[in-house]
């Protein structure tokens, strides 16, 4: 996903003023080096080791008396007096705490790098999490170049902070307005489009949501997602179908996000359902407008939190509609007499207030 890679860069940055100590216990330390020639991350003050054994790596502290320790990776350490493999519960939990004394002793920063499980957990012993003052969670897909970094813990700040970055051959770089990366471009309006508005921590996002409902050749027809929750994109397809009068039948669903990024909130479910009503009646959503809010089973739309600054994201991209639930207090709130916020209370109204063109 790029941890090295933003660790690297950021250790160089922290050796402009002071000694940074980067322990690697994955890579040799020639590999490091050749990252850290290629993303422009040498510095006289960065210093470098490939160690396992945690009593080395007190030892290189005692030398170096770094402002900064990075641990690449945690799993990879291992302490000759604990019984256990490097990265079994014992292990970790031991190296963890003799890290943590060593950094508290002398007031330095230390970053400990962990791999995650399958679920997206920490590995190793839970103690771990409790042990350190912070812990961000580093994201990405691999099909796409954008990173995201989100605080889950944090003593010290607020942990609804997200960063967003760019991974290219060059290092990572920060994107201080990613909401471009999420949509399109199309000369006209194309059938089965909507634009949405999605809160990655307290940062308003735009994205685009595709869908394409077709006649299918299968007894069972197809019902394919990517970057949306299959489940909620079945219900969303079910209200249409009893609330809404859609005919969706037996055909075949596909819906998808554009760029890569994932769409998990429940904010998405009147973007999705009017894609779909758009795809299935050929209408175009016209160009301006995103829709923001969820979708009941009774076929009502209901409130999301942060409307008007979803609603004011969408003006500052040059949005001139937003499709809201009632009672949402975006049109008071939310944007200036540019912005046209339209409050439904159901499904049938947004249909008739993306698809009125």
């Amino acid at each position: 996903v790029g941890k090295s890679t933003l660790l690297l860069e950021a250790g160089a940055m922290v050796a402009a003023d002071g000694p940074v100590l980067y322990i690697t216990g994955e890579e040799s330390a020639a590999q490091v080096r050749l990252r850290a020639d290629r993303i422009g991350g040498v510095s006289e003050n960065l210093y470098l080791a490939a160690e396992t054994d945690l009593g080395a790596i007190v030892s290189h502290v005692e030398c170096v008396q770094p402002r900064l320790l990075i641990i690449d990776s945690v799993q990879t350490i291992a302490a000759v007096d604990v019984d256990g493999v490097p990265g079994g519960v014992t292990q970790v939990r031991e190296v963890a705490a003799a890290l943590t004394a060593v950094a508290k002793e002398r007031a330095m920063a230390t970053i400990l790098v962990g791999h995650v499980t399958k679920d997206g957990s920490v590995a190793g012993p839970r103690t771990l999490e409790h042990i350190v003052d912070v812990v961000l969670h580093f994201e990405g897909d691999r099909h796409s170049r954008l990173r995201m970094v989100r605080a889950v813990k944090n003593r010290y700040g607020p942990t609804d902070e997200v960063g967003c970055f760019d991974l290219g051959e060059y290092g990572m770089i920060g994107l201080a307005d990613p909401s471009g990366l999420f949509l399109s471009r199309h000369r006209e309006p194309v059938p089965g489009t909507c634009v949405t508005v999605t809160l990655e921590g307290r940062r308003p996002l735009l994205a685009e949501v595709q869908a394409l409902v077709c006649q299918s050749a299968l007894e069972m027809p197809r019902r394919v997602t990517s970057g949306l929750d299959a489940s909620r994109v079945g219900m969303v397809l079910a209200v249409l179908q009893r609330r809404a009068d859609v005919k969706i039948g037996k055909q075949d669903v596909y819906a998808a996000t554009v760029g890569g990024v994932r769409l998990t909130e429940p904010s998405v479910d009147l973007a999705v359902a009017l894609a779909l009503a758009s795809s299935v009646a050929n209408l175009s959503v016209p160009q301006g407008v995103i829709a923001v809010g969820e979708v009941g089973l009774a076929g009502e739309v209901r409130n999301v939190a942060g409307v008007p600054r979803r609603v004011a994201e969408a003006e500052r991209m040059g949005f001139r509609r937003a499709i809201v639930p009632s009672g949402s207090d975006a049109a008071s709130s939310g944007g200036s007499s540019g912005m046209e916020v339209v409050e439904v209370e159901d499904v049938r109204e947004a249909m008739q207030a993306a698809l009125r063109d």
